[in-house]
């Protein structure tokens, strides 16, 4: 039995293989015109050029060579485009959104990885989600929060202070900041402590295996890409379960372990959300953050929802992975990122610090609004998520055939002017987070370089009159859209909030 369903499954791969490659060889499409680099493999094209983690200059040197958007291969000589013209980005992400979709394999692997929460569902189900969670990220939600990250941003410090009474010592910023950020996410998002952030704690295992699941992804991110959404139709899930165990794959097993542990602490954490529920006060006044944390509001506001607004279980249990694997890596990557620029620029540091010295001198620990509006502070956070964007590029692909115009003409191979581009259906399309916010003729001839001081006064007409279509000032950072970052005005508390202190960072 075994051996027969091997063999159908070589079969089918087989026969998905030819005919991929003869779809890339026979049949013509708009997309041969538009200029790339070459593909220095037939199986994997540009992909190990592209993705990889010191990918960086393949990426500026593609952006400053072919223009805004670059035909780059993938599997079998397959077509993919790579986008940072705003116009196209506009119609990616804006006008055309229903037509650019999250590619299946995003979807299906988030899924199987972090439930049916947010960034694993499509279309009305995802907007249906979107509805119930916005509200909680609402300016006065945020606020009640500043006390729960102050809190954890003083234990980081101390910490940290704790390790150089001595004297200068080398620290793993990255570990500590990928601490704080979950730390900061689990009180305030679900009432629960993973991390007491002292230097001899026991490592949570939800902490250990969250750190771990993006390591673990782009370990097997090829097969995902292209593989996984055919997969996921093949038998139950119970079937495809025992697939993945009986495959002699070490790095497959060990995803499937990350993702066990934190499904099993997400359905810990949800359950004792439920008893505190029933139990009502007393289990309440027991809990950190009160019962105002996040997932609590969303649960009794679920409780109140109408029936085609409310989420089941299985979604409410998918956001808290979800917001964790959004949320926790990219603000700690983004608050190391800042504490490495300011050790590099001394200048830059000691302004900041003489801004948080006094705000904080004469008010204390600040409020919502008051840490917002230090205008230094703002313009090195905004500065680094520029040029330094935790998440440097996403995937969409085409549900239909659709016609991408551009801001500016590119050259076909042809040696044609080329104003927009008719894409195929199923076609991928990379957006380039961060080289839409590198873009010279926007930014300008200092786009590469780390200058806060740039916004401290009216950003230039090539900026504001850009049309980049993201959520945050000029930029892609936290995308725009029906699929923007819901949470990004979190991520831009936690990192003021942990920035603030005028011993931090020292």
């Amino acid at each position: 039995m075994l051996t027969s369903i091997l063999k159908a499954i070589v079969l089918f791969s087989l026969f998905w293989v030819c005919w991929r490659i003869v779809c890339q060889r026979w049949f013509k499409t708009s997309l041969n015109n538009i200029p790339g680099p070459p593909s220095p493999s037939f199986l994997k094209g540009n992909f190990s050029q592209l993705f990889n983690i010191n990918g960086w200059d393949f990426h500026r040197d593609i952006a400053s060579k072919y223009g805004g958007v670059i035909k780059v291969k993938a599997l079998f000589g397959e077509n993919q485009l790579y986008v940072f013209d705003p116009k196209a980005l506009h119609h990616v992400l804006i006008k055309d959104q229903h037509i650019y979709e999250e590619t299946s394999a995003f979807i299906e692997g988030n899924r199987m990885m972090l439930g049916n929460g947010l960034v694993a569902t499509l279309g009305d189900h995802h907007r249906r989600q979107r509805k119930r969670l916005k509200p909680l990220f609402s300016n006065s939600s945020l606020r009640e929060m500043i006390p729960t990250l102050y809190s954890v941003a003083h234990r980081l410090q101390t910490s940290l202070s704790q390790q150089v009474t001595d004297g200068p010592q080398e620290i793993d910023l990255l570990s500590w900041t990928t601490r704080a950020a979950l730390e900061m996410i689990g009180q305030c998002g679900f009432g629960y402590s993973f991390d007491s952030l002292a230097t001899d704690a026991t490592p949570h295992p939800y902490s250990v295996s969250v750190k771990e699941l993006m390591p673990a992804i782009l370990r097997v991110l090829f097969v995902r890409s292209y593989f996984l959404a055919s997969a996921v139709k093949i038998g139950s899930p119970k079937f495809r379960r025992f697939m993945v165990n009986l495959l002699p794959w070490k790095d497959l097993h060990d995803l499937r372990d990350i993702v066990d542990t934190m499904y099993k602490t997400s359905v810990e954490i949800f359950e004792l959300k439920k008893r505190a529920m029933i139990d009502e006060d007393e289990a309440v006044a027991t809990q950190i953050g009160l019962g105002k944390d996040i997932l609590s509001t969303l649960m009794r506001a679920n409780m109140d929802a109408s029936n085609e607004d409310k989420l089941d279980e299985s979604e409410l249990i998918g956001q808290l992975s979800g917001f964790t694997f959004a949320g926790m890596e990219t603000t700690s990557n983004a608050l190391c990122r800042i504490l490495h620029l300011l050790a590099r620029h001394q200048g830059v540091q000691d302004r900041l610090r003489r801004e948080v010295t006094k705000a904080y001198a004469q008010r204390g620990n600040l409020e919502y609004d008051e840490l917002l509006a230090l205008p230094y502070l703002d313009a090195v956070c905004k500065e680094t998520l520029r040029l330094y964007p935790p998440v440097s590029f996403l995937f969409r692909t085409t549900r239909a055939n659709i016609v991408m115009p551009l801001s500016n003409s590119i050259k076909g191979l042809d040696g044609k002017e080329i104003k927009e581009i008719l894409i195929p259906k199923n076609t991928n399309v990379i957006m380039s987070i961060i080289e839409a916010n590198r873009n010279v003729e926007i930014w300008g001839l200092d786009c590469l370089e780390w200058i806060p001081e740039r916004w401290l006064s009216p950003l230039s007409s090539s900026v504001t009159d850009a049309g980049i279509p993201g959520i945050y000032s000029h930029m892609l950072t936290f995308l725009g859209g029906g699929r923007s970052c819901i949470g990004f005005n979190f991520s831009l508390l936690e990192l003021s909030s942990s920035l603030k202190s005028p011993a931090f960072p020292t």
